[in-house]
């Protein structure tokens, strides 16, 4: 029944709330919206069967052209005609993506359809790009996906009659077009026959490429650099640092901190955000609020009496932290760049070209330098939003070194940002509340970020859920006064210190990329950047710079490594491996997990295709103190998620002290194919809270407290 979309129409999804076949549909419809097929949504969603089957026989319905014989759940129409239920609604977004994808491939001389994880797309991307071709269009369907039903809408089905598959009778990645043309899968334009030589592209696809005159020889003439490095922060210096055991590589890096946006302008030095506003005095201050809490709480059950109550110095920490931060990181990485002969330009750099790079000092005298090879690693900022008032806010650019105390603080944010924040102000004794706008952590582990929000609460943060700001304004008693809706209704508070963290923002936009020709978003500051490379074959990037990629300091690292092996140890196929990258959150119960949330893993694999495996214990640190034992949520908790289908672990959860130590070893252990059998003949390191991971699958003895 399904027709194409009216431009400028409507579509109406009439139903009742309940049944997931209106839900799937209303989702569907507004997607369709968001990408300009139709003006608007109208959501007709009754409250049960009952009132949806009384709709039907209204005038309304009655009046909807060819709709009179459909009786079930959703009912589908534009204007007054029927457009059919959930599976016609489906096929018609199918059909619009189709069309999309065929506007995309005849806009570009080369696509590549794929998914961000697939080792074969990844294969087949750097293949072309070690080709020099420019302008090579990466389509990441799974990045592109809300859900995985949307991947499926967006290639079709095996038996080819939806989606990209209609089109090119493939519903697997990668899909390679070329000129207008599909010209097959990975088979089709990778050759593997010589395993000594390794992979390249197939003969006849690398003349096609030839006559198209899309491929290109390496950048050729005089520069001042072999690479230039923009940005100083963990993925930078850790690629430049890696060039540089390379004999006779001309290499800069450059890095200028701009004042951050709030009410304190604070800047630091070379390192970026994980050495100086980050990861490093994150951590630290989590530590100080941990040792704390020990202290107040647990020290007394092990035997340690004090006669005089702990108070925290602000000062102190802080001071101690940023002497760290400037003696020990900052001055280490000035030191390693001049003892390997690294130029460092403190100096904010921009794109004049593709090879030349300008130089403001915070003089504002300018210089140019040229470079064969440019590395973007700018990274990102806190995001400041609209909300009126902001600027009398901080976020976490000035945090870590504010000069005093930040006493009653409102932390803005459900991210991991807000809540580590939030936790460790709270932990060194500030009346701290976290405002939550949806849910906290989106895409962790619904059970296990419940269980942190738990513990938060239970140890001191206030929290306000379903709560926006609506603006800020100078207070009374305290330096901010915030004006919100909470639940609906307005309410206003006043605060020492207002803290944002709503996310954050790439650097893409103000680096002057348009200027050599780089793909990116103005909206969230992110380049494409598919296997580290623009679409500008000598310029490459990393870190939070790029777009759809995890914002992690290890990750940027290994990026950048990645990128030297490429670029001057002759190893065409190095490229960032994105998949089972482990994580841990330093909220008061560190979380760390690797791989699947339990959401994913049902999505992916079923509901029937997936163990749960999950036990919560008491860490032997917490079994002394008495207040520790009357509540609950004072527990460590694993959980592990196993494919039924051939038993590997597909993800790994963890909450309780140490996070971080634990999940290290279990992101090897998963990276390297770790089975459910594994874990279970794996020998517990007994007395430990990690030992419990290798004792999940057993049940517990009557009558015995002992929880190993």
């Amino acid at each position: 029944m399904a027709g194409a979309a009216a431009e400028g129409s409507s579509i109406t999804i009439a139903g009742y709330k309940t049944c997931p076949f209106y839900v799937k549909a209303l989702r569907v419809a507004n997607k369709m919206k968001w990408s300009g097929a139709y003006s608007e949504v109208i959501d007709l969603g009754k409250e049960d069967r009952d009132t949806f089957k009384a709709w039907l026989g209204s005038d309304e319905a009655k009046a909807i052209e060819g709709g009179a014989s459909h009786t079930s759940s959703p009912f589908v129409y534009s204007g007054t005609t029927f457009i059919g239920g959930c599976d016609d609604t489906l096929a018609l977004y199918s059909s619009q993506l189709l069309q999309e994808a065929k506007a995309m491939v005849a806009a570009n001389k080369v696509v590549v359809i794929s998914k961000s994880w697939c080792p074969y797309c990844t294969a087949t991307i750097l293949l072309l790009q070690d080709q020099n071709i420019a302008d090579i269009k990466v389509f990441e369907v799974d990045h592109w996906a809300d859900v995985l039903e949307d991947e499926k809408l967006y290639l079709g089905t095996k038996d080819h009659t939806t989606g990209l598959s209609s089109w090119t009778n493939e519903h697997r990645v990668p899909q390679i077009f070329v000129d207008g043309a599909y010209i097959g899968e990975y088979d089709d334009v990778v050759d593997e026959s010589d395993k000594d030589a390794g992979k390249k592209l197939q003969t006849k696809v690398q003349e096609q490429l030839v006559s198209l005159g899309l491929v290109n020889g390496a950048p050729e003439g005089e520069f001042d650099y072999d690479l230039f490095v923009v940005g100083g922060g963990s993925g930078g210096c850790a690629a430049v640092l890696e060039a540089s055991k390379i004999e006779g590589l001309k290499l800069a890096v450059a890095d200028y901190v701009q004042p951050a946006w709030g009410a304190r302008g604070t800047t630091w030095g070379v390192g970026g955000t994980c050495v100086n506003v980050g990861c490093i005095p994150k951590k630290l201050m989590h530590i100080s609020s941990t040792l704390g809490e020990v202290n107040a709480t647990d020290s007394a059950s092990f035997g340690w009496n004090s006669s005089a109550t702990p108070e925290h110095s602000w000062e102190a920490m802080t001071g101690n932290i940023q002497g760290y931060i400037k003696d020990s990181l900052n001055q280490g990485l000035i030191d390693a760049f001049e003892a390997n002969s690294i130029d460092y330009h403190n100096a904010y750099a921009t794109l004049a070209d593709k090879h030349t790079i300008t130089l403001t000092d915070k003089d504002g005298n300018v210089t140019t330098k040229t470079a064969k090879y440019i590395l973007l690693a700018a990274g990102g900022r806190p995001s400041m939003g609209n909300i009126p008032g902001t600027e009398r806010c901080v976020s976490s650019d000035d945090l870590f070194w504010l000069p005093e105390n930040p006493g009653k603080t409102l932390v803005i944010g459900a991210a991991y940002i807000a809540l580590e924040c939030g936790g460790f102000l709270t932990g060194i004794g500030c009346d701290v509340t976290v405002m939550v706008r949806s849910i906290l952590l989106r895409g962790f582990d619904r059970e296990c970020v419940g269980k942190i929000g738990d513990y938060m609460e239970a140890h001191g943060t206030s929290f306000k859920h379903k709560c926006t700001p609506t603006s800020f304004v100078d207070g009374k008693d305290k330096k901010v006064g915030c004006h919100f809706k909470h639940n609906g209704v307005e309410g206003y508070e006043e605060y020492d210190t207002v803290l944002m963290a709503i996310g954050r923002t790439g650097e893409a936009d103000k680096l002057g990329l348009a200027n050599a020709g780089l793909w990116y978003s103005k909206r969230n500051g992110k380049v494409e950047a598919s296997c580290e490379r623009t679409n500008v074959p000598n310029i490459f990037c990393i870190g939070d710079l790029v777009a759809n990629r995890l914002e992690l300091t290890p990750v940027a690292k290994v990026a950048g490594k990645k990128i030297i092996a490429r670029l001057f140890k002759g190893d065409k196929m190095a490229a960032m491996d994105y998949s089972k990258i482990a994580t841990t959150v330093f909220t008061p119960l560190e979380y760390g997990m690797v791989g699947l949330s339990q959401d994913q893993a049902e999505e992916k694999y079923g509901k029937d295709g997936v163990q749960i495996l999950s036990k919560s214990g008491t860490p032997l640190e917490w079994t002394l103190t008495p207040s520790r034992k009357s509540n609950e949520v004072n527990k460590a908790f694993f959980k592990v998620l196993i494919d039924n289908g051939n038993s590997k672990i597909v993800g790994f959860h963890y909450l309780g002290p140490n996070a971080g130590e634990i999940l290290q070893g279990m992101a090897v252990a998963i990276k390297a194919g770790a089975t459910k059998e594994h874990l279970e003949d794996t020998i517990g390191i007994h007395p430990t809270t990690a030992e419990t991971m290798t004792m999940l699958g057993g049940e517990a003895i009557k009558g015995i407290k002992c929880e190993t």
